[in-house]
């Protein structure tokens, strides 16, 4: 077997059960490693470090006295190894910030004796300078590699990441919905994806664009509600030096350049401006457009993925976005059902999500006891899969250790009042119950017009900025 062959992204097994690493052998490894270039460490299954060399302890700005025998976490406090040696999953390209202020790109990789115990650690930095990486992807051009791995880091800097096993589900509502999406992908149609907010629309996205002949492209993503109306026009299409005053020396590249034979995802479109729309429609109709300032055309080879919360048919009615724009982008259109309309996945989202979030957190469960799953799957779930993942996310932070009990769900899962009563609740401050009576309007309203961000401000009388920033501030899903 080469070196090629090793598949590092599965935990090593060694063949002895009890192999022992003693004195003698760490300072055979310790003369190996030092004059490598390379920052190494091997802890134990109590993760005690046993090897680390030179260049990670300059890197660490420990000495060996310091570090051999202690716990890696005295050493670095950010350490996910313990995460790792109980996952026994292996965390490979890892971007992770030291507790020196470091950031680098590691391997953590659990070592497993054939009973299946984890006995050894092994860590490395891949790259420990980000800008260093950075040069390196671009200049070697990453992409192209044959190693998986490294396609996968650039992929998550440069484009889609997520595909159809990602979307988790086998109920009828969801295998229809990625049936119309596989279809979608592979034809050269704009691409519209309605749904509630918190679907997964956005997953859909990507994996048609993952799955399409312009997979290897820039698959570019733009949030049209959350760029203010008099920057999106240059925030799509770029400006020309001198364009306008404050405007960067050289100009700037837009994002349908820079989608240039890939695709555009334009998430919220039913929150753009009226004259933006004017715009866009001459990209779809003539395949070209202009930067701000501009007076060249540039031709645009770009596949549009659009997605919106909102009712556009009824949009088109009131005048709020224009009916031929519409017909161009609801070429192929993909509904994605809310999951209360699929909640025969449940267990399966629930299962799914949980080894991300705790891969994510670096906090190990068991899993969930039945009956806090069965409560989980007798809620109507307004806020659909983003709600479940952020109620399951609480959870494990608040499990100490073992399986995700009753205890650890929120109030409106087990069907109690959270209205204040005067009677039982403790003296607040009135500026802390104006807050909190503000945000319970922002998320109620939002509830009502289903994460529609420019009706939810306009109910409330406020800009829809002052909006983004309150759900900012309050720290609210959508």
């Amino acid at each position: 077997m080469g070196i090629t062959d090793i598949d590092i992204t599965q935990p090593i097994i060694l063949n002895e059960d009890n192999l022992k690493i003693d004195h003698n052998t760490v300072e055979f490894l310790h003369k190996i490693t030092d004059p490598l270039p390379v920052s190494m460490i091997l802890v134990d299954g109590e993760t005690r470090i046993r090897m680390i060399n030179k260049q990670f302890l300059d890197f660490l700005g420990v000495t060996r006295e310091e570090a051999i025998g202690r716990k890696v976490v005295e050493i670095n406090k950010n350490s996910r190894f313990p995460f790792v040696m109980k996952s026994k999953k292996p965390e490979i390209a890892w971007k992770h910030t030291f507790a020196n202020g470091e950031t680098a790109i590691v391997h953590r990789i659990p070592v497993l004796n054939q009973k299946g115990k984890v006995v050894y650690g092994f860590g490395m930095i891949l790259f420990g300078d980000m800008e260093e990486f950075q040069d390196i992807v671009i200049k070697n051009k990453l992409l192209e590699t044959k190693v998986s791995h490294y396609k996968e880091i650039l992929k998550k800097i440069q484009g889609a990441y997520y595909n159809w096993d990602t979307i988790i589900g086998n109920s009828k509502s969801i295998a229809n919905a990625k049936l119309y999406g596989k279809k979608a992908a592979k034809t050269g149609s704009n691409v519209l994806i309605v749904g509630e907010s918190g679907t997964g629309k956005e997953l859909f996205a990507h994996a048609i664009h993952g799955d399409s002949k312009r997979n290897h492209q820039p698959f570019i993503k733009v949030n049209c509600g959350a760029i203010p109306h008099d920057l999106l026009e240059s925030e799509l299409f770029g400006y020309d030096e001198g364009a306008f005053t404050g405007a960067r020396k050289g100009g700037k590249v837009g994002k349908f350049e820079l989608a240039e034979g890939g695709s555009i995802f334009l998430d919220e479109i039913g929150d753009m401006p009226h004259e933006m729309q004017v715009k866009l429609l001459r990209v779809l109709q003539e395949k070209e457009f202009e930067r701000v300032g501009g007076i060249a055309p540039i031709k645009a080879d770009v596949r549009i993925i659009a997605a919106t919360n909102q009712d556009l048919k009824s949009l088109v009615e009131e005048g709020k976005f224009r009916e031929d724009l519409y017909y161009r982008l609801n070429v192929m259109m993909i509904e994605v059902p809310p999951l209360r309309d699929r909640m025969d996945d449940i267990e399966l989202l629930v299962k799914s999500l949980l080894d991300k979030l705790t891969y994510k957190l670096g906090s190990y469960v068991e899993g969930i006891s039945e009956d806090a799953l069965e409560m989980i799957k007798t809620y109507k779930w307004p806020g659909n899969v983003r709600e479940l993942e952020n109620i399951l996310e609480r959870a494990i932070n608040l499990v100490d250790e073992g399986y995700i009990l009753l205890e650890h769900l929120p109030k409106q899962l087990l069907n109690k009042d959270e209205t204040l009563k005067i009677s039982s609740a403790p003296i607040e401050k009135l500026s802390e119950r104006i807050e909190r009576t503000e945000k319970e309007a922002i998320i109620q309203c939002l509830e009502y017009t289903k994460g529609n961000k420019q009706k939810t401000a306009e109910l409330l009388g406020i800009s829809r900025s002052n909006l983004y920033g309150k759900i900012e501030k309050y720290q609210i899903t959508v």
